[in-house]
């Protein structure tokens, strides 16, 4: 597969920026739409309380209170699972269609996507860190955007 026009900068700059856009997007959509974020949260709330219970208990010595936390233990790890299971849902969602993309793009991975001057010489940024910066820059705005 040739990219033609959009194997070198600037226009393979933007290439990777309109790559990172679409996969952050649909990320975010899919976690969006697939995730109980307000199950998620609290979940989450309840994990970090009983962590919090627990540090108070190891650092007080409170074996009463140790011992109650520690009945609620597996409940606990239950709701850290169905967290866990929550996440992964849009991974394994998302994995092979991000898979296929990568496998058409490894001929450009380490093709220079953008540069940046650095101590006065043009430094080369490769194409695969160009993509990592630009989805966490659209990763950041989108989870932002897409509550």
């Amino acid at each position: 597969m040739s990219l033609g026009l959009f194997e070198n900068p600037p226009y393979l700059t933007f290439f990777v920026v309109l790559i990172a856009l679409i996969l952050s997007f649909v990320t975010a959509v899919f976690n969006r739409k697939i995730i109980d974020r307000q199950l998620l949260a609290e979940f989450q709330k309840e994990i970090a309380e009983w962590r919090a219970q627990m540090e108070i208990a190891k650092k007080t010595g409170d074996k009463k209170l140790m011992a109650k936390l520690k009945k609620q233990e597996a409940r606990i790890m239950q709701m850290r699972a169905k967290v866990s299971s929550q996440q992964l849902k849009v991974t394994l969602i998302t994995f092979v269609p991000f898979m296929v993309i990568w496998w058409l793009l490894i001929p450009y991975l380490y093709k220079a996507a953008a540069f940046i001057p650095l101590f006065g010489a043009k430094t080369n940024i490769p194409f695969f860190l160009w993509y990592v910066i630009c989805s966490f820059f659209f990763h950041i705005i989108f989870s932002k955007i897409i509550k």
